[in-house]
């Protein structure tokens, strides 16, 4: 629609924007949406000269662990939050404690604390997190304020693109400014993009408050959900190391267990919960946000598992495999734009859950039929199918749940989605790896022959160490007689236990995904509104 700069812009949304306002606010979202979405896929490719910086290879785990509890923590809570008291002003405060972390994160180990390098490094990754928690759960919903749902597929595509892209530029842009810099203009690149994002939201998107709600905060509930998540996160992190039935991860569910009841519990009685729970009397909010979880199951299982088969089984370099998983992130990107226009124009969006999981599924299959003659092609082509499955289906669930949820709860539902997606791959990372590494265990041990000693089969037991020591063991087993062959018999034990490994974790994510079609087969298909009369007070 054409607008003058002085005149009202109309958006079909909640919020009245003038054309400047609407593109700062977008602009805005977008910038800070790639810089947390880069944060997350720049780090690894510094990992190699943070841990010779700081000399802290034993908690390096953490440096990512920390950020992902604190994340996910803080999408449900600050979400609610901004449904009692507005959006624009979390936003703000997510987005600028969100580059403050970064810079103190680069300048870690360079600060006088009573921490070393890597535990202050492991602590401002954890405040880091809970910014770019706040931006990951208020994004989206304020596109939600802005725009009515039969827009918001189209726009909701195009930041689902936005994540896309970061993810396949994300470890080159680590790796260039690593090579190039340092590990810490990894973290310093935030500063001024974040800065950029900051200024634009704060003068282009409107304050407004939400009118008819109670604000009273519900500590109990933020407490006791923080008191959940946490074990539960930590247990799932752990799980690979220890295994399920040790007392270290069986107190944490235990706790978290409990927890979870007394969550439960507090949410009953409170006037303004953190999490409504009658939000999931709604049939739709209800199956997406299972659906979600089990998205985010199958999501983490090919993203994490598929560089190791090409690794581990082909061969691949740690730089190639990273690269040849493009096919897969663009494939989602070209899925995502395509969703989103396709829903604006249609109206509809069970038809792309539908195919969107089917694809996915498909693509489990075929990876689960991958030997080690698989042709790089073939993986490709699986990649290609599973990709633009994503695409089909990243939009979806936030369309859906934004266009049943009452409006006075549209922070809390969005960031459901997102809140069980991030549950659920947490949990498929975990469960999935104590399945390759029990398997993988099982059979690299029936192929050693008997007599070798136990030190000599110490470095076989992580596989993903393997392509990195590859020389250092040629050279340490080659000061031995028959220790070249003894190698060469050991890494053909590697490479056969980890295609039995790879295949139980795919098979394991097909069916999974079945799950996920027959979900979306029972996912209510509401038509997507379009211009609403009311709009809130602005001020």
């Amino acid at each position: 629609m054409a607008a003058t700069a002085d005149t009202t812009f109309h958006t079909s949304g909640f919020i009245r924007l003038t054309r400047p306002q609407l593109v700062g606010t977008m602009g805005g979202l977008l910038l800070a949406l790639l810089v947390a979405a880069l944060d997350q896929t720049v780090v690894g490719t510094a990992e190699p000269r943070i841990i010779a910086s700081l000399s802290g290879f034993d908690r390096y785990p953490w440096v990512a662990t920390a950020y992902m509890l604190s994340m996910t923590v803080s999408v449900p809570i600050f979400a609610k939050l901004s449904d009692i008291y507005g959006r624009k002003w979390f936003f703000l405060t997510g987005l600028i404690l969100f580059v403050i972390a970064s810079a103190f994160c680069g300048a870690s180990g360079q600060i006088s604390l009573p921490l070393d390098g890597m535990n202050q490094l492991i602590l401002f990754r954890g405040i880091q997190g809970i910014g770019a928690g706040i931006l990951f759960g208020l994004t989206f919903t304020i596109v939600g304020d802005v725009f009515s749902p039969i827009e918001r597929g189209k726009y909701q595509g195009i930041f689902a693109a936005v994540w896309g892209l970061a993810s396949i530029f994300g470890p080159t842009l680590g790796g260039f400014l690593t090579d190039h810099y340092s590990w810490r203009a990894v973290f310093y690149v935030n500063l001024p993009v974040g800065l950029i994002a900051a200024i634009a939201i704060w003068l282009e998107f409107p304050s407004f408050r939400p009118q008819g709600v109670e604000r009273k905060v519900d500590f109990a509930g933020v407490l006791t959900l923080t008191a959940c998540l946490v074990p539960l996160l930590l247990a799932f992190t752990w799980v690979t190391d220890y295994g399920w039935t040790s007392t270290r991860v069986e107190s944490l569910l235990g706790f978290s267990i409990l927890m979870l009841a007394v969550f439960l519990y507090a949410e009953t009685k409170a006037s303004e919960p953190v999490i409504p729970l009658a939000l999931f009397r709604n049939p739709i909010i209800a199956i997406c946000s299972v659906a979600s979880f089990v998205l985010g199951m199958g999501m983490f299982g090919i993203i994490i598992y598929l560089p190791l088969f090409m690794q581990g089984v082909m061969g691949v370099s740690a730089t190639q495999s990273g690269s040849l998983l493009t096919p897969l992130m663009m494939a989602a990107v070209v899925g995502s734009i395509a969703a989103g226009q396709f829903t604006s124009r249609t109206g509809k969006y069970k038809i792309l859950a539908m195919c969107g999981s089917s694809l996915i599924a498909v693509g489990m299959v075929l990876f689960a039929r991958m030997t080690g003659d698989t042709l790089r092609i073939e993986v490709v082509r699986g990649m290609v199918i599973v990709g633009l499955g994503i695409g089909l289906i990243q939009p979806v669930y936030t369309l859906a749940v934004q266009n049943s949820a009452p409006r006075e709860h549209m922070g809390a539902a969005t960031a459901s989605t997102q809140f069980f997606r991030s549950i659920g791959s947490t949990m498929g990372v975990s469960i999935f790896g104590s399945v390759l590494l029990t398997i993988y265990k099982r059979d690299f041990a029936n192929g050693i022959p008997h007599g070798t000693p136990e030190l000599a089969l110490k470095p076989f037991s992580n596989p993903l160490m393997l392509q990195q020591i590859r020389p250092q063991l040629e050279a340490g087993f080659g000061r031995y007689p028959g220790g070249a062959e003894l190698l060469k018999l050991l890494l053909g034990n590697v490479r056969g236990a980890l295609v039995d490994g790879i295949h139980a974790i795919f098979f394991a994510g097909a069916i999974v995904m079945c799950c996920a079609v027959v979900l979306n087969a029972f996912l209510r298909e509401v038509p997507l509104k379009g211009k609403m009369q009311a709009e809130p007070e602005i001020g």
